[in-house]
């Protein structure tokens, strides 16, 4: 028995040396130059196919016959998929706030919280809420508009001052919750054989099923949208679909010695918090980082953007009546606004103007920032 269980096992660790998660773990260690632990949030957005699958997949995507296997494809590789399905079907149809504007504007999301139903759609909680959330990476494009913003609300907490982050200072977090859909990033050797152009719609809508007019082509055609649109003025960025292209794209930027960071959980949203101990990344010298935040996509897409001129800060945050810690959260305070437009939510909540104030704001779940190591 013990040696039949010992056999089974060492061959289960074989297969798993070959799935893509694996892979991306191999490349992860060949590619950052440091010995830092790689934080669970992010190893957890591989691709979960497991070896057989993940070659079997491949050969469909490379013969385009993708999209035969949809059902099954979807559910083993953890994507977002709804095929054949129009906003007519949704028992809430109105879709406000979806423009092309959803990544744009800090302080602006997608409002999406109209619930829906697809009795087609196999995932557990199927389309609830997903509202996009958090501070977008629209902020660099001065906007030229004077139309008037006094209708704007920001929620509270969702941009603060550098000098907040002090040890017994008590604040509001904003609801940093992940409303997006949950998905898994695909293996490369998948992504580099789907279509990932404007000028390759029609095979996008092939590959998923996508119906004519449906929310599914439009969410494709907004992330698209922002995925190709010229870089701002001094940005550099990138839509990722596999964890080897996200670490292609920060080492890039940053060079080989790397990490990642994200707030560690969503407690404390939508409450009072007060800041534990407060560290400065780096010792609290002025740095870039690498910020990722998700798009509306069938698999885990991330808009990676250079983001120059900033501090990092962690720090454990607290329940204010209990003082017990709740919370570990990123905070990334932009030194430099002068490029960001006078009707920015983050002037509408402080007050002052374009390059008057750093502006501070936590990592959100699911979001993340890449630094050089310590």
């Amino acid at each position: 028995m013990q040696e039949g269980f010992a056999v089974n096992h060492a061959e289960e660790k074989r297969k798993n040396s070959f799935t893509p998660k694996a892979y991306a773990i191999r490349y992860w260690d060949r590619v950052i130059k440091n010995n830092l632990p790689k934080p669970s949030f992010i190893l957890s957005k591989a691709s979960p196919l497991s070896a057989t699958d993940a070659a079997a997949f491949e050969k469909h995507a490379a013969a385009n016959t993708l999209s035969t296997k949809l059902p099954e494809f979807c559910s083993a590789a953890h994507l977002f998929c709804f095929p054949n399905i129009n906003p007519q079907l949704c028992r809430k149809p109105v879709l406000r706030g979806l423009g092309t504007n959803i990544f744009k504007g800090y302080g602006k999301g997608v409002d999406l919280d109209n619930k829906f139903s697809f009795d087609n759609y196999g995932f557990t909680n199927p389309f609830k809420d997903y509202a996009k959330r958090g501070i977008s990476f629209g902020i660099y494009t001065k906007s030229s508009s004077t139309n008037s913003v006094t209708s704007l609300v920001v929620e509270p907490g969702k941009f603060f001052r550098e000098r907040m982050l002090k040890e017994g200072t008590v604040m509001p977090m904003p609801d940093t919750r992940d409303k997006l859909p949950p998905r898994s990033f695909l293996p490369r050797s998948i992504l580099i054989k789907l279509p990932f152009a404007s000028s390759k719609l029609n095979n996008m809508k092939q590959v998923f099923k996508v119906s004519e007019n449906s929310f599914m082509e439009k969410m494709i055609v907004d992330s698209l949208s922002e995925c190709e649109r010229a870089p701002s003025k001094g940005e550099i960025k990138r839509c990722v679909g596999s964890l080897e292209d996200m670490i292609d794209f920060a080492t890039s930027i940053l060079g080989s010695n790397v990490t990642v960071r994200s707030t560690e959980n969503v407690n404390g949203s939508n409450n009072n918090v007060m800041v534990g101990q407060v560290k400065e990344i780096n010792g609290g010298n002025v740095m870039e980082s690498v910020s990722c935040h998700q798009s509306l996509f069938p698999y885990l897409l991330y808009y990676c953007h250079s983001v120059p001129n900033i501090r990092i800060y962690e720090a454990n945050l607290l329940d204010p009546k209990s003082k017990v810690k709740i919370n570990h959260g990123v905070a990334i305070c932009h030194l430099d606004t002068t490029a960001w437009s006078p009707t920015h939510g983050a002037f509408m909540t402080l007050g002052f103007g374009p390059g008057q104030i750093e502006v501070c704001h936590w990592i959100f779940e699911n979001d993340m920032t890449w630094t050089t190591a310590n």
